[in-house]
């Protein structure tokens, strides 16, 4: 068979010949180097692999790494360097510090801090109402389960904190949630988080948990409050003065009825003693009446007469003598002669 003719000499004429020195053969690459090249290959593959494919990762201080492999948790490591499996084994990091959060108030990007109304208001024992906030700090005290036991444990230890704290203020009255009752509720508080957190099972630890303010929602709400202050004021005012209205009435009815009952007692002991003088008299009247009746009864008569009738004129008369002389002229003579 002829060689094959170049492109572009389709047209030479039918006895034009190429040279045979002019056909180049395409040369093979070296079997050895190909095989060194695709050993190379490999090797740097390798390298990449278990250098830059993350094979070897450091945990920090404040950290806590969780090993899995196929969605199986193989161990939790602590600070230091450490191997994994390329692409087989996944790590996932979590910063195990104190954080801490407001609850009633936010932070916003230039530091300024507002009030968040749905969680900060909330209703006391003596059915008022209080603006509370709390400053809560925690910490993850279990990375697997903060990491696979739930998708947002942030919220759900929100959501405990505010149910705790609700649970809690209900029990006070706004006086001794605003005053002496703070230390009480922020213990509550953190016993009731505690326990739900260890039935949540989420991995996270309250450290601490504290109130940052307590006062009367709006201005409104305020200004009601200042008023029962002022009516409480005002009532404290009214007991104390009725108080001691009593204490200085008290004692003088005790003396008026101390000073009635003795002169009662006097009463009824003189007239028991005036009683026994006019039994004693009557019995000694009755001892001459036996002796002498007719002389005591006269007597008795005269006297009585003198009692009833003291301005009763005595006349003394036979009843035949036509004048009569009062008695009272020839008492005054002779008084007027003894006394001359």
């Amino acid at each position: 068979m002829d060689n094959p003719i170049p492109n572009g000499m389709h047209n030479a004429p039918p006895d034009f010949k190429i040279p045979n020195e002019k056909i180049k053969k395409p040369k093979l690459p070296d079997k050895g180097i190909v095989k060194r090249i695709v050993i190379a290959a490999v090797i740097l593959a390798v390298i990449y692999s278990f250098v830059g494919g993350g094979c070897f990762y450091r945990v920090d201080e404040q950290e806590a790494a969780v090993v899995t492999m196929f969605g199986r948790v193989l161990r939790t490591d602590t600070a230091g360097l450490y191997f994994k499996l390329p692409v087989l084994q996944q790590v996932r990091k979590v910063d195990t510090t104190i954080h801490g959060t407001g609850i009633g108030y936010a932070v916003d990007d230039d530091g300024q801090t507002f009030t968040v109304d749905t969680e900060g208001i909330m209703i006391t024992s003596d059915f008022n109402l209080i603006d509370i906030d709390f400053y809560m700090e925690y910490r993850v005290s279990d990375p697997v389960a903060y990491l696979y036991h739930s998708r947002n444990p942030e919220l759900i230890l929100k959501n405990v904190a505010l149910a705790a704290i609700r649970s809690t203020v209900i029990d006070f009255t706004v006086d001794d949630a605003m005053t002496t009752g703070k230390s009480q509720i922020q213990a509550e508080v953190k016993a009731k988080m505690q326990e739900s957190l260890t039935e949540q099972d989420i991995g996270i630890q309250v450290v601490n948990i504290t109130v940052q303010d307590a006062e009367p929602p709006t201005r409104e709400i305020v200004s009601a409050f200042k008023a029962v202050e002022t009516a409480k004021q005002g009532k404290d005012t009214a007991i104390n003065n009725a108080k001691k209205y009593q204490n200085e009435q008290i004692p003088a009815a005790e003396a008026n009825a101390d000073k009635i009952i003795q002169t009662a007692e006097a009463q009824k002991t003189a007239r028991i003693a005036e009683a026994e003088g006019q039994v004693a008299r009557f019995n000694a009247m009755y001892e001459q009446y036996r002796l002498n009746p007719l002389i005591t009864k006269q007597r008795m008569f005269y006297e009585t007469v003198e009692d009833v009738l003291p301005d009763a004129k005595v006349i003394i008369t036979d009843g035949g003598t036509q004048t009569m002389y009062p008695l009272e002229s020839f008492t005054a003579e002779n008084g007027t002669k003894e006394g001359s």
